[in-house]
């Protein structure tokens, strides 16, 4: 009898193999501020730190790191970040992007 080399699943049809990650020399980025701008080819996002991000901003926003793709990647990482913003919101509720709706206003203490 023959050994027959253990092989691989294929993927499903549809589905592509995951490419390996190495993070190596990663180095992470915070973002509190994102700009999009595009042209018919391609999809620019500028993602930087705005020192001021709430009132009158009078300090430039330092972009720090830009990501150019294509629409086909950039609409796959759309639905990418839908379904994991879908699931922080069914475990943690809904996140409210007005900033004004979030704000607790302040208790006044009783006059007496």
């Amino acid at each position: 009898m023959a050994n027959k080399e253990e092989t691989p699943e294929a993927p499903a049809q549809g589905q592509a193999m995951p490419n390996p990650i190495e993070p190596e020399g990663l180095q992470p980025v915070y973002a509190n501020f994102a700009r999009v701008t595009g042209s018919p080819e391609e999809l620019v996002l500028d993602f930087g730190l705005n020192p001021q991000p709430f009132g009158a901003n009078q300090a430039p926003v330092k972009v720090s790191q830009r990501l150019v793709t294509n629409y086909y990647t950039a609409k796959r990482l759309w639905a990418a970040l839908g379904m994991a913003l879908q699931r922080h919101e069914q475990a943690f509720g809904v996140l409210e992007t007005d900033v004004n709706k979030r704000v607790i206003p302040q208790r006044t203490a009783p006059k007496g």
